[in-house]
């Protein structure tokens, strides 16, 4: 997983007066927990929309006023109307103990039947996992290129060492279908390019 850097300073003080302060001040609250007990911080706005509005999933390496943390975003709290960030919840890591994420499925290769005029379905843009920190991916990434018309990529066939996929096994990933004009390769068409 890609790893980002956030610094913050305590907040003194919880509730609702002390978070409209400190979201007036450029900050955002946040807090940090799943070992041990809870730390209530605050970081500058600018530097988590770059975490937090990024296709990308990053385990964050927190810096607060001196005592440092790995963490993942676990909770986001948007203003309804303007989008901005009001809250993020941290959850903290620990090396030796499995987390649940959310991890983005990226493609690769031009698909077969996509060349032959068919049409790209991609179901997942992300998909549940867990597994210890230092085993998961950036990215899940899938090939594409072997794809003809009519063929498609299930969750239980995707395999990565050390990640357990928590979404049902039947599930189509990603797959190829027909469409006005595509042209389905014939058995003759195959054994072409065997040869």
């Amino acid at each position: 997983m890609k790893t980002a850097h956030l610094s913050g300073s305590l907040r003194t003080n919880v509730g609702k007066k002390d978070a409209s302060l400190i979201r007036n001040s450029g900050m955002v609250p946040c807090v940090l927990y799943g070992q041990g007990e809870q730390t209530h911080f605050a970081v500058k706005r600018v530097a988590i929309e770059k975490i937090v509005f990024s296709p990308e999933v990053y385990q964050v390496e927190l810096d607060i006023e001196g005592k440092k943390s790995i963490g993942i975003i676990r909770e986001l709290q948007q203003h309804p109307t303007k989008d901005t960030i009001q809250h993020v919840d941290f959850y903290e890591l620990n090396p030796a103990k499995p987390v649940r994420v959310k991890l983005p499925v990226r493609l690769t290769g031009a698909s077969r039947g996509v060349l032959a005029g068919g049409r790209l379905m991609q179901v997942y843009r992300l998909m549940s996992c867990v597994g210890l920190p230092g085993a998961l991916p950036d990215a899940i990434v899938l090939d594409i290129a072997p794809l003809k018309i009519g063929d498609s990529i299930r969750v239980g066939s995707i395999a990565i060492p050390g990640v357990e996929l928590l979404d049902p096994a039947n599930a189509v990933v990603v797959s190829v279908k027909m469409a006005r004009g595509a042209v389905k390769p014939t058995e003759t068409d195959d054994e072409e390019e065997e040869a």
